[in-house]
């Protein structure tokens, strides 16, 4: 494979993976809001304890999602630490999230449902970026067989290309 071809691939490959980080994501979004409505309308329990209830159901929904559709070709071979890594991660995510609607409830005194809605879904958003990264980083990580098998076959592919190159250009030898 050539050299352009390779990045090609590499970056379809990143954008299927961010399409399906999306998808997933979307819908922990969804599940998010929805839990923090329902909590802060079904009891009495203030903004930022009832977005962390949300954020814990949203981390749950988030990781069936992450590990059987969007990393589902990713290494299964160590669960446990994958698991606690990802919630782990999702804790730094929860804090960062949840620090957001904090500074403007109390630092701001922005509490009224809308402006409540809004720093949450913004939250979610930040919490997002460092999510994404983290978790493509360090908790569903690539097979390094499927890396070193793509790049063998694209030598593969090449030698035979580069042997024909080489035989046309030099001469014989006696």
């Amino acid at each position: 494979m050539s050299e352009p071809g390779a990045l090609r691939t590499r970056v379809d490959r990143l954008v299927r993976e961010v399409a399906k980080f999306g998808v997933v994501g979307g819908l922990g979004v969804l599940v998010n809001l929805l839990v923090f409505n329902l909590v802060r309308h079904v009891t009495e329990l203030p903004v930022v304890r009832a977005s962390i209830i949300a954020t814990v159901v949203a981390i749950l929904f988030n990781y069936v999602g992450f590990r059987y559709f969007t990393y589902r070709d990713r290494d299964k071979s160590g669960r446990t630490k994958e698991l606690v890594l990802f919630l782990l991660f999702s804790a730094v995510g929860l804090v960062i999230e949840n620090g957001v609607l904090y500074t403007a409830t109390y630092g701001f005194g922005w509490d009224t449902p809308l402006q409540s809605n809004f720093f949450k879904f913004f939250g979610i958003g930040v919490a997002t970026l460092f999510r994404f990264w983290s978790y493509r980083t360090w908790v569903f990580q690539a097979l390094p067989a499927k890396e070193a098998v793509q790049a063998a076959e694209s030598f593969l592919e090449q030698a035979p290309r580069q042997a024909s190159r080489a035989g046309r250009k030099q001469p014989d030898r006696v």
